[in-house]
């Protein structure tokens, strides 16, 4: 049985009893023991582990882990320490430092994020070496939308940060009543400029969280 803590096991009971999520285990262990899989598998809940379900403030919603050597360790869009920057995680620290005059982080390690309550969540938890989606549609989604709809439904006051398309399909699961969405394109190279740049992800996060009488995120790492 998964023990994550945090509130999630018994969130998240019925969804890790499910068919759908039997089956991607099974998916998994033939996987992992035939295959370089990443991230390692003990770091693929790592995201809910660090965050606890009660604690999350925003989300920042990635596709899936990244599929180099190295790179993956359960937080969308964050590297260990050592690693070199995806060219992403470049654009993230850009448009950071644009906002907010934070100057860019040496390491791409994001977890001091999901300790301050933001849930670095991918919509797929694992994926090949160098199969960049090879994981996706094998049941991780149904899984990964449960949890963004449940933190819609069961909390409130929570900043969703959707870049890209992926992301931005996720928003039909999420009550905009209850809750802030800001939504841009991709940090990708390919489409930064097309508005990710500039969007003040991060300065409109704490505004909103300010408005709410609730501590804003500490961004610098």
């Amino acid at each position: 049985m998964i023990k994550i803590g945090g509130g999630w096991d018994e969130i998240l009971k019925d969804d890790f009893s499910s068919e759908s999520y039997l089956s991607l285990r099974e998916f998994l262990k033939t996987e992992y023991s035939e295959r370089v899989i990443y991230p390692n598998m003990n770091d693929i809940f790592n995201a809910l582990k660090i965050t606890p379900f009660k604690s999350v403030k925003a989300v920042i919603l990635g596709q899936d882990p990244y599929h180099g050597e190295g790179q993956a360790m359960g937080l969308s869009f964050s590297v260990p320490n050592g690693i070199p920057l995806p060219p992403s995680l470049v654009n993230i620290f850009k448009e950071l430092s644009l906002d907010l005059s934070i100057p860019p982080a040496k390491s791409g390690d994001l977890t001091k994020w999901a300790k301050e309550g933001v849930l670095l969540l991918n919509t797929a938890l694992t994926v090949r070496a160098g199969q960049a989606n090879s994981h996706s549609k094998k049941g991780w989604e149904v899984l990964t939308d449960s949890i963004i709809k449940k933190l819609s439904d069961y909390n409130e006051n929570i900043v969703f940060i959707l870049w890209g398309n992926n992301a931005r399909s996720k928003k039909k699961l999420i009550d905009a009543t209850r809750h802030f969405i800001i939504e841009s394109a991709h940090p990708s190279p390919l489409s930064a400029y097309n508005g990710f740049f500039n969007s003040k992800p991060f300065s409109k996060t704490n505004a909103y969280l300010k408005s709410k009488n609730i501590k804003e995120i500490d961004w610098t790492l």
